[in-house]
This record gives C-alpha cells, sequence and structure tokens, in this order.
C-alpha cells in the first residue's frame, strides 16, 4: 500500500462501484431469493403456529433464539474494529473497518428479527413497548428480555449513526465522478460536504464521540444478552462468567466473518493492493486472542460446575459433553478453541486459504456454543419427568437460511452501491506527496 497514490486510492475504491455485471446481480438475485423463501415459511408458521418450528415442551428456546445470540454476536466485529482500535490509533483497521461497520448494521437488523419470529403472534409486538395502553399491560422492566430491546435498538441506533457519519466524505469523493441518477442520490447523502477545514473539524469531533459512546456498547449489548440467561437459575446458565464470555465470543465470530466476507470481496473487486494480507494477519492475532479467552471459559465453566458442589450444574456439564448432544458440544470446542490455534504459525495467519478454512469453521463452532448452550439447558432441566430433546425442523432451517439471504444481500448491495473502503483512512496512512519540484512536504 505504501506506493500508491492518493489519485490511485481514489479510482481503486471508487471503480468498486461501476455498474455490476450480470454475475454480480446474480449473486445479490440469489440472496433476496434465499430471503424471500425464509420469509415465505416465516409466513407458514404464522399460519399453523410455533408447533410447526418444533417449539414445544420443554425446549422452547430453539434456533431462533440461537440465531439471535449469534447475529447479536456478530455485529460486535464492527464497532470492535472501527470504534475500539480507532481510539488506540490502530492503522491496520483503514481499509477493513467501513466493512466491519456495515456488517454491524445489517447483522443487528437480521437480529432484530428473531424476537419477532419467535413471538408467533407479531401483531402483539407492540405489547413490549412502554406505552400506555386499555388494556393497563406493561413490560416488566426488571426482565432482561426487556433490557434486551432496549441495548439492542441503542446499539443499532449509534452504531448506525457511526456508520453513516464516517461515509459522508467518502460518498462526496464519489458524488464528484458520478453522473445521473446516482450523482443525485450520493448529493443528498453527503449532505453538503465541500472539505473545508470548518467541516473537517466538526467531523473529527463527532467521530470521536461516536467511537466513544460505541466503545461501551461492545460491552454492554452482549453482557445485557447473557443475561437473559445468568438471571435464571436453570442449570448450566445461572453463572458469573456469562457477561465477559459472551463478549469475547461475540468479538471472536465477529471477526472470523468480517475474513469470510472481505476474502472474496477484495478479488471480486480487485483492491488485493489495499486489503493486504497484513490486514488479515491483525485480524487473526486478535482472533488467537479471543480463541484463548473463549477456551478459558469453556475449561473454567467446568471448573465452576464441580467446585459449587451443585449436583444440577455438575450433571449438566457432564451430559454436555458425553450425551446426545455430544457432537455439538466438541465441535463447538474443537472449532472455537483449537483450530484458532493454527494462527499460532505465521503460515496460516498469511495463507488466504488458510484464513478462509479457519474463519468459517469458527463460525460454525460459534453458532454451535450458542445452540448448545441454549438446548442442553433447557433439555435436562430439574425434573427427569419433564426432559426431552430437541432437534431443529425443517420451519427453523428455511428461516435461519432466510437471515443469511437477507444479511448477504444487504452487505453485497451496500458493498456495490457504497464505498465499503474508506478512502480518507486509507490515505492517512500514505506517505504524504511532496510539491513538484521541491522536498518540502504540504
Amino acid at each position: 500500500m505504501e506506493g500508491l497514490t492518493y489519485k490511485q486510492v481514489n479510482d481503486a475504491i471508487i471503480n468498486t462501484l461501476a455498474p455490476p455485471r450480470k454475475f454480480y446481480f446474480a449473486i445479490v438475485g440469489f440472496f433476496g431469493l434465499l430471503f424471500a423463501l425464509g420469509m415465505s415459511v416465516w409466513f407458514y408458521m404464522i399460519i399453523n403456529g410455533l408447533g410447526v418450528a418444533g417449539i414445544r415442551h420443554p425446549v422452547m428456546w430453539g434456533v431462533f433464539i440461537t440465531n439471535f445470540v449469534f447475529w447479536v454476536g456478530i455485529a460486535h466485529s464492527g464497532t470492535l474494529i472501527s470504534a475500539i482500535l480507532y481510539l488506540f490509533r490502530a492503522e491496520w483497521r483503514m481499509s477493513i473497518y467501513r466493512s466491519a461497520e456495515a456488517m454491524t448494521v445489517f447483522a443487528v437488523a437480521t437480529a432484530g428479527m428473531y424476537p419477532l419470529i419467535h413471538l408467533g403472534r407479531v401483531w402483539v409486538a407492540y405489547w413490549t413497548l412502554p406505552i400506555p395502553n386499555e388494556m393497563l399491560l406493561w413490560p416488566n422492566f426488571k426482565s432482561p428480555l426487556i433490557m434486551d430491546v432496549i441495548a439492542i435498538s441503542t446499539y443499532l441506533t449509534v452504531s448506525a449513526s457511526f456508520f453513516l457519519i464516517g461515509l459522508i466524505p467518502d460518498i462526496a469523493a464519489v458524488r464528484e465522478k458520478a453522473t445521473g441518477i446516482r450523482k443525485k442520490i450520493y448529493t443528498i447523502l453527503s449532505f453538503g460536504w465541500h472539505g473545508t477545514n470548518e467541516q473537517w473539524r466538526h467531523y473529527g469531533r463527532a467521530y470521536l464521540f461516536f467511537a466513544a459512546l460505541a466503545t461501551p456498547l461492545v460491552i454492554s449489548v452482549h453482557s445485557v444478552v447473557s443475561w437473559d440467561f445468568a438471571l435464571s437459575i436453570v442449570p448450566g446458565w445461572h453463572s458469573t462468567i456469562f457477561a465477559p464470555y459472551f463478549v469475547a465470543g461475540a468479538i471472536h465470530s465477529g471477526l472470523a466473518l468480517v475474513i469470510t466476507l472481505l476474502i472474496p470481496l477484495r478479488k471480486i473487486f480487485k483492491v488485493e493492493n489495499i486489503i493486504t494480507i497484513k490486514n488479515f494477519e491483525s485480524m487473526a492475532k486478535v482472533i488467537l486472542l479471543t480463541g484463548l479467552i473463549v477456551g478459558y471459559a469453556y475449561a473454567i465453566e467446568y471448573f465452576l460446575a464441580w467446585y459449587s458442589g451443585n449436583p444440577y450444574e455438575l450433571a449438566i456439564f457432564k451430559w454436555r459433553a458425553s450425551g446426545d448432544y455430544a457432537p455439538a458440544f466438541w465441535t463447538m470446542v474443537i472449532c472455537n478453541s483449537i483450530v484458532p490455534l493454527l494462527f499460532f504459525f505465521k503460515k496460516f495467519r498469511t495463507s488466504i486459504v488458510g484464513l478462509l478454512v479457519v474463519s468459517i469453521l469458527i463460525n460454525v463452532g460459534m453458532w454451535f456454543e450458542r445452540y448448545v448452550i441454549i438446548v442442553t439447558s433447557l433439555a435436562h432441566e430439574f425434573l427427569p419427568a419433564a426432559w426431552g430433546n430437541y432437534s431443529p425442523t425443517w420451519v427453523e432451517i428455511v428461516i435461519s437460511l432466510g437471515s443469511w439471504g437477507f444479511f448477504l444481500m444487504l452487505f453485497f448491495l451496500f458493498a456495490k452501491f457504497l464505498p465499503s473502503i474508506s478512502i480518507t483512512e486509507v490515505k492517512e496512512i500514505l506517505p504524504t506527496p511532496k510539491r513538484k519540484g521541491s522536498n518540502n512536504e504540504h
């Protein structure tokens, strides 16, 4: 990247917004059809009831809540890369943070669908809102489920604002090259940006403010999600380790998905000289750290179950490792704790194939982690007479695929119609250009 000029950066990033080829439309169309299929099956479930989705006693939370926790976790990578690393002035984030920010917004939107899907009678969702009504129904603000609504809506608002503010200077740069209807749209979205000293001063302050505001949300939002479980007395859930455990797992899965998406994206848009192997290597190092934290959390859970002397806690953890859900449990352990150890070796951190395979396996493992936590504790609670196993139904699987279609459709549309790499921040790490015929920098 050091050999690039400002003009080359401008041209390379603006060229990613050229009218898409047929194969790109085909990709977006496929994801759109997948989303439409998922929504049609959701409509089928609304008509026939939650029973068609396998939601019945004793496992009242299944794949839908697993997906909810998974997507909220995915959203944390964008705030980590764009906000926390911005405050620490980490240069390697410059090329990748915009895509991670977009992932955050789209992942939170995807996660927000699942409480509505799981609700069944979606038309009464407004009952959860703290508004006066003739039935005198008021939410219980002590419930972590209400905390979820508040935390996630706040996170979506702040993340979307942070994302849109960061886009303004780049949209203005794209506006100068655009024509026709695109130019009109970019003119509106650039909010009158002309790059004056006063605008840059206000922009810098606003960006710093939102970065500082978004940073505690990384910790608070997934901590609140973990309290959905930790505040209960269900064996396997009632634990004080859940908040840091969930936050580390969220960053672990989110960074893995950033790598998974950026590897094909940089190839499609031919920006390998901007999104470099060094960017991926730095993300791999953070994933290695979060993988070690997650592995420690797995071990400490078993220690706490033994040390507590609670027979119900100990029984559920033994059953997870050796019972009916043992394949899901060991998939979780291997993919989340063992596979990331490959990033100790530079060969894997700098190999595109190695990065892609490891990142996909991590996301498989992180999904199974949420599945194991939710399902096993409900399937074997306190009374053996009430025990019962659970397996996903075709309805849940198709709706889950539909949510992936929704997320990927939005992401690929974003990548083609808005700058997926920050023009202004990439230029910050380039050598300052010199005046022609002079050794003085300007």
